[in-house]
């Protein structure tokens, strides 16, 4: 069951030079992929070269939606090491999403020794220029070629890798978000706390409209009142408020409890910082503008890490945040992490698993 097959890829392609790099364009020479019946279990691990897959048009993924994934990233350390953050916590999210798409449960470290298998065979892929990486996507998909609404008896699931450039290639720049009360993205007892596909389908059609409007993202407000805030399309959010940082509490499970998140949240306490994850409406949010407290507004995720925002606009009332600049304690967040992830800062909470 664990032995995981290699077949290399004879054709293998040119590497892009490091200072081309964009996000999720380029993709290595080969994937891991797994498969699962009901007969046999999860079977059949290997590595193979990364390529068009055929599947029958009926597969129930195309027409009722069972696929979920996750993202991380590999890095190039100051030492020239190739190294994971938090790989474990992303396989316990591709597990818990599985849960709730009636997906059958992978074993961790067979995922975990399938990951490193590849990234030691894609080593010269991982990039070495300051603040690049490798990208990872595992990703598992329903695979029964079957036109009825019930879970799939077959999956397949993958790990492919692109190597992405630094999200700020030119510096921070803040971001301006659009807050929605208009649409929904998840409710209580829904997907929200999963990667589901359906999650991000979901969050497009808010999101096309707030770029016509000329802003990066949307911020969902909750399904029921559609006062309190949740998460932006792509990232959680913080607020600094008179010196504490809030963040939205994940009880409802209509949010993605993102790895970056916990990070800020567990380097902020661990260095004095008062944090709160409770409800917060957006009500709150503007009236702490309107009495100076609103000190900075950011995103966390795997993309950017941390993403300063520099504006708000609400039933067309617009704040800008910090004068449209990024924050002290976003920048000392996205010193601390980028450090540890790169080498530069001790890791003391034993995040990074080298590979390699």
């Amino acid at each position: 069951m664990n032995d995981i097959k290699f077949i290399r890829n004879e054709n293998p392609k040119p590497k892009p030079k490091d200072e081309e790099l964009q996000f999720g364009t380029v993709f290595t020479d080969h994937m891991f992929v797994m498969d699962y019946s009901v007969e046999r279990g999860w079977h059949d691990p290997r590595i193979v070269p990364y390529g068009p897959v055929r599947f029958e048009p009926s597969i129930m993924v195309f027409h009722y939606g069972q696929a979920i994934f996750e993202g991380l990233k590999a890095y190039r350390n100051i030492k020239g090491e190739v190294v994971t953050f938090r790989p474990m916590d992303n396989f316990s999210r591709l597990n818990r999403s599985a849960e709730r798409l009636c997906i059958p449960q992978v074993d961790e470290e067979l995922l975990w020794e399938g990951l490193k298998m590849l990234l030691e065979i894609e080593r010269d892929w991982v990039p070495e220029a300051e603040g690049t990486a490798l990208y990872i996507r595992p990703f598992i998909i329903a695979t029964d070629p079957y036109l009825g609404v019930r879970p799939s008896n077959t999956y397949k699931l993958f790990i492919i890798l692109s190597p992405v450039g630094a999200y700020y290639a030119e510096g921070f720049k803040p971001v301006k978000i659009y807050v929605t009360d208009k649409y929904v993205r998840a409710a209580r007892g829904g997907l929200g706390y999963t990667k589901a596909a359906a999650n991000y389908a979901a969050s497009l059609y808010a999101a096309e409209e707030a770029k016509k409007k000329g802003y990066t993202q949307v911020l969902w407000l909750d399904a029921c009142q559609h006062r309190y805030v949740e998460e932006v399309g792509t990232m959680n959010i913080f607020f600094k408020i008179n010196g504490a940082v809030v963040t939205p509490s994940l009880e409802g499970g209509s949010i993605l409890p993102g790895i970056t998140r916990d990070s800020v949240i567990t380097l902020a306490r661990s260095m004095g910082y008062k944090v709160e994850e409770r409800l917060i409406s957006i009500e709150e949010v503007f009236e702490a503008h309107d009495k100076g407290k609103l000190e900075e507004v950011f995103g966390t995720g795997t993309a950017a890490v941390i993403s300063p925002v520099g504006e708000l606009n609400w039933n067309d009332r617009i704040i800008r945040i910090n004068d449209g600049r990024m924050g002290e304690f976003s920048k000392l967040m996205y010193d601390k992490l980028t450090g540890i992830q790169y080498g530069r800062e001790e890791d003391k909470f034993g995040w990074v698993k080298k590979i390699c």
